[in-house]
């Protein structure tokens, strides 16, 4: 166990059919666990989980494929991983939780509050995939995504993206992508992405990971109809929250969304991208704290 530097967390491991790693911020009172996107780790909670340490106890996960949970052979697909998720609440937790999930985690964490009704007390979004209904996606995301679905092509969208591209240039490279301003995002944090960057270098599998996740989320955005079917089933109060800037899922689809779930809580913020924890954590961290006192 490793307590990570300037946020009070510790690594820590649980064997879900292999070793899961999360992050235990500790805190006391009722626990929430933090769900991280498409290409994330715990490390994009970093910034928020202090936040909540005092009226909650915070755990963030890796999931499969992603931050220090290597795939081993396991499956990386929103399907999966919301299996995964499943188990690491009943097995790890071991009660109720308020789920908080961004990007491909916001997918994962309507899925298991569907299915798990019971197991979830509140539910926070946070720039959620969601199915497009023909919002129109950045160029540059929709490109990618693009070659993602196609054989070989994907391996070497993702090599290339990192051939002769230092640690830095990648974390940054990401930030700008996912941030309105990744200015605002603090130098540890960047610095703590680098090294997690070295950390899974060596790790065999990692981009077939990435990719079957990528294709899944596409997938479970097309089945629109069952998508919104599991959103209707969610019983736990929703908190639904959208940057306006968001590249990767436009705001027109998280508009679409609240419209089919009007008892949704919804708001957007202006001048925010697709990660409002790394962006504005302080705001969310409030608005959190507010749902989960209801």
């Amino acid at each position: 166990m490793t307590t990570l530097d300037h946020w009070g967390g510790t690594s820590r491991y649980a064997d879900l059919d292999g070793p899961v790693h999360y992050v235990d911020f500790g805190g006391d009172g009722p626990p929430v666990v933090l769900v991280h996107g498409l290409g994330g780790s715990h490390l994009n909670w970093c910034l928020l989980a202090p936040h909540l340490v005092e009226r909650h106890r915070v755990l963030a996960v890796d999931l499969a494929g992603f931050g220090l949970t290597h795939p081993e052979g396991r499956s990386t697909t929103v399907p999966s991983n919301a299996r995964l998720l499943d188990r690491f609440v009943a097995e790890v937790v071991g009660e109720p939780v308020a789920l908080v999930g961004n990007s491909m985690g916001g997918m994962i964490s309507v899925l298991h509050a569907a299915r798990r009704p019971a197991g979830v007390t509140h539910l926070a979004l946070l720039d959620p995939a969601v199915p497009l209904l023909g919002a129109r996606l950045d160029p540059q995301v929709a490109a990618a995504f693009a070659l993602y679905s196609l054989p070989g092509a994907g391996r070497w969208l993702l090599e290339r993206s990192r051939r002769g591209v230092s640690p830095r240039r990648q974390v940054k490279r990401v930030l700008n992508l996912v941030c309105a301003n990744s200015k605002v995002v603090p130098e540890e944090v960047v610095l703590a992405s680098m090294n997690l960057i070295e950390q899974r270098e060596e790790i065999p599998g990692l981009d077939e990971a990435f990719l079957a996740a990528a294709r899944s989320v596409v997938r479970a955005s097309a089945a629109g109809r069952r998508y919104y079917a599991a959103m209707s089933r969610v019983k736990a109060p929703v908190y639904l929250a959208h940057g306006d800037r968001d590249r990767l899922v436009p705001v027109k689809a998280a508009e679409a969304a609240a419209r089919r779930n009007p008892s949704w809580e919804f708001e957007v913020f202006e001048g925010v991208g697709h990660v409002p924890q790394l962006e504005i954590p302080e705001v969310i961290a409030e608005r959190l704290l507010a749902l989960t006192a209801r």
